[in-house]
């Protein structure tokens, strides 16, 4: 049984607001990097904010993702993640299906669809100029460019999107959805990517479905795991991808200035992107909790076998003891070791290909929209309400 404590705040610490951290996390970061928190579901656990804290914990094999998909686990979600996908694996499972699946994301077939992102994306921009001069960026840009490469890599037709997109938002809910509209949602994927195994077992193509197929003939994979890994790499594929496009492009139109610091030099869109990558706030709210298999010291502090930590990422990449000035956006950060794509054996198997998708949009509108401008203040933006990634609703650009 987890040791409560009397005094452990109610977590989160307020409500989320566009890209503001919150500043409980940074006040921790410099005092209490390790503490105790109270969960809306679940009870009490560790929330970690320190840079070298959180790097400790994700490296330590003795903080478990698959223990965290018991029920009586402290989280901000309804429901915990469903055991079988990479998300909530520890080795040698994690370990087996990720050598799986990196066959899709070797950097030959990154670099192939990095050629097919640059068509996606000036398509995009044509019809946005075509028919402007004003559009929602979001719609527009930041959508169909994930969507289109995470179809390409199952090998779903783009017209079939809305197939699996409809369940996104809500399969990611932490207070937008009821607990019975996210169990919907996870079977809806679920019977979704039963459906794309079936078809593709009778129609046989270059794409990762089939791969999970041959891993699941090849008695290396279970069909429910292959269709909860296919479920995760989906998510992460299109719903993280997109909410990164919409808010990088959101804060550097809100600090104009940056944005036009990469259309005068487009040669530091690399580093921008890995600032971006440090700055951004991505979750609303910690990471995907995992709980100690055994007693471990984290900062100093115990952590006792069977409690629950979770981490806010973001409080790490601002910890003034790593990076100088690390509340300002810098374009020439020499040392960034931000934990953006995590960090240990769950470090994102997507990075690459997630790099170029902002890359690729950067250049697309730096080069060809170098006038673009929020078409509303920044703080009339409307942003999705009660989801695990933060994100605009819709960005109404002018140029």
């Amino acid at each position: 049984m987890t040791e409560t404590c009397p005094h452990a705040p109610a977590y989160p610490f307020g409500p989320v607001s566009r890209l503001d951290l919150h500043p409980r996390y940074l006040e921790l970061a410099r005092t209490e990097p390790v503490t105790r928190v109270h969960m809306p579901y679940g009870g009490e656990a560790w929330l970690l904010t320190g840079y070298e804290e959180i790097k400790q914990f994700l490296a330590d094999p003795r903080f478990s993702s698959y223990a965290a998909t018991a029920p009586d686990t402290s989280r901000v979600t309804p429901l915990p993640l469903r055991p079988g996908n990479l998300l909530t694996m520890d080795p040698p499972d994690h370990s087996r299906i990720r050598k799986i699946v990196a066959h899709a994301f070797v950097p030959s077939r990154v670099a192939r669809l990095t050629d097919r992102m640059r068509e996606v994306v000036a398509a995009e921009i044509d019809d946005m100029v075509a028919a402007g001069p004003s559009a929602d960026l979001v719609e527009r840009l930041a959508i169909p460019l994930p969507v289109r490469m995470i179809a390409e890599l199952f090998g779903i037709p783009y017209e079939e999107r809305f197939a699996f997109r409809k369940y996104s938002d809500v399969f990611v809910a932490t207070s937008a959805h009821t607990q019975e509209e996210i169990d919907e949602a996870r079977d809806g994927l679920e019977d979704y990517l039963k459906s794309l195994i079936e078809l593709r077992r009778r129609e046989p193509q270059e794409d990762l479905v089939s791969v999970l197929i041959e891993a699941v003939d090849g008695e290396r994979l279970s069909d429910m795991e292959a269709v909860r890994t296919g479920i995760g790499i989906l998510m992460a594929g299109h719903e993280t991808s997109l909410s990164m496009i919409s808010n990088v492009c959101f804060l550097l139109l809100q600090q104009r200035e940056l944005y036009e610091e990469l259309c005068a030099h487009p040669e530091r869109i690399d580093a921008a992107i890995e600032e971006m990558l440090r700055i951004i706030p991505l979750r609303s709210v910690g990471s995907f909790p995992r709980r100690a298999t055994e007693d471990v010291e984290i900062g100093g502090v115990l952590i006792k076998a069977g409690d629950t930590v979770i981490f806010q990422r973001a409080a790490g990449d601002r910890d003034e003891r790593v990076f100088d000035d690390p509340e300002t956006i810098r374009f020439d950060r020499g040392r960034n070791p931000h934990l953006g794509f995590g960090h240990g054996m769950h470090y994102c198997l997507g990075s690459a290909l997630a790099r170029s998708e902002l890359r690729v949009v950067l250049e697309g509108l730096t080069d060809r929209l170098p006038t673009l401008r929020l078409a509303v203040p920044a703080e009339d933006v409307p942003w999705k309400p009660g989801l695990i990634a933060r994100a605009p609703e819709a960005l109404r650009v002018e140029w």
